[in-house]
């Protein structure tokens, strides 16, 4: 099973031509709204992989936030273990460019209060893959964290975005999961090399038994293990829209090592996953009802 504690946000998908610049109004070519965040990403992502997954978190009690939960539902998606709290849900404005680049503008909103104690140890067992991201607080993560490690679960950490307070508790991760970007990041913090494959090689010595992925976006990714490296290309595909291909990736990944899958064959379906949903709006269906805009 693929128990994810993160985020759900709901997403406000605009088209652009091009990216605006400061003081500029443009219009846009389409909207939608979708189930978002990088928790309820990375669930759907797992379970349209093919694993059981359960999601904990927390969700506003606006309009809006019965449309995001149904939306995970109907993806095979346990929410029974969200919380509804009071005050608005996490929300990410994304603007999309023709060119398939996004920028994000997220305001964490319900996910500040998630809960790591509405886990249950019951589902943090040796058979459970914890799949954690950092869009919820790192206190929250870090008790998650001890949690399961005692209780025998894979931990998988997507540390997006980077924050250099998961260099306190990377030595009781399986796999940690960064792009370039937040390789770099928490290269600066360490003192590790910057580069994608040697980040990956020094941050997994320092932390063995740690297995390292750097998602390098069109080109594929790599792995470090105590053990060695492991490159894996990317297949070349159209780029409609890069919103959620990364949570693809990790939620494919995730699904994939639950099921036993070795490394190398993990990393082939997540690439593929994420390769795939970049040729796709919003890399999932957009939420309707009659509570959406779309």
């Amino acid at each position: 099973m693929v128990v994810v504690f993160g985020s759900i946000n709901i997403d406000l998908v605009t088209r652009v031509a091009r990216f605006p610049v400061p003081g500029e109004t443009l219009t846009g070519t389409s909207f939608e709204l979708y189930a978002g965040g990088k928790g309820a990403n990375q669930a759907m992502a797992a379970a349209r992989a093919g694993a059981q997954v359960r999601l904990y978190g927390a969700i506003g009690r606006d309009a809006l936030a019965d449309t995001v939960l149904a939306k995970l539902s109907s993806s095979a998606v346990a929410t029974d273990g969200v919380a509804r709290v009071d005050g608005p849900s996490g929300c990410a404005s994304i603007l999309v460019a023709e060119s398939g680049e996004n920028c994000i503008v997220v305001v964490p909103g319900a996910n500040e209060i998630a809960d790591p104690d509405a886990v249950p140890e019951a589902m943090l067992g040796a058979q459970t893959t914890l799949l954690l991201q950092q869009e919820v607080p790192d206190h929250a993560n870090a008790s998650l964290i001890a949690r399961a490690k005692r209780a025998g679960a894979r931990i998988v950490l997507n540390a997006a975005p980077a924050h250099p307070a998961i260099l306190d508790y990377l030595n009781r991760l399986d796999v940690l999961i960064v792009n370039e970007t937040e390789a770099r990041a928490l290269a600066t913090h360490a003192g590790w090399p910057a580069s994608p494959m040697r980040f990956a090689a020094a941050c997994a010595a320092a932390n063995a038994p740690l297995t390292v992925i750097v998602t390098l976006g069109a080109a594929g990714a790599i792995a470090a293990t105590a053990d060695g490296e492991l490159e894996q290309p990317a297949p070349a595909v159209q780029v409609f829209d890069t919103t959620g291909a990364g949570d693809a990736l990790v939620g494919a990944l995730a699904a994939a090592l639950d099921a036993g899958m070795a490394l190398a064959q993990a990393m082939r379906r997540a690439i593929d996953a994420g390769s795939h949903a970049c040729t796709l709006q919003g890399a999932r269906q957009p939420c309707r009802s009659s509570t959406s805009w779309s």
